[in-house]
């Protein structure tokens, strides 16, 4: 007796399921992605481009003066802020 005799009846093939699986999803009409935005985050988008404009213009400002050498970094302000941070960690 063979155990292993291809075609026995109801022999269980895991391969001829996937390939039957591939074929039914071929014939079906893809979907396609669909996306709606609403009027507020419309809104916000375009906000959100005119900050980026004017963020980019103040960016490129400071390159400016930093490569010139005309940027002036205030030491009072920078030691203002790191004061309550360090007083913080030394307690």
């Amino acid at each position: 007796m063979k155990i292993n005799e291809p075609q026995r009846i109801g022999a269980v093939n895991p391969y001829q399921k996937q390939n039957e699986q591939r074929v039914t999803e071929a014939g079906r009409k893809k979907q396609r992605d669909n996306l709606q935005i609403s009027s507020e985050a419309m809104e916000m988008l375009q906000s959100q481009n005119i900050q980026s404009t004017d963020r980019q213009e103040q960016i490129d400002n400071l390159k400016r003066q930093v490569q010139t050498g005309t940027y002036h970094v205030e030491a009072g302000r920078i030691a203002e802020k790191l004061l309550p941070f360090l007083k913080k960690y030394t307690d």
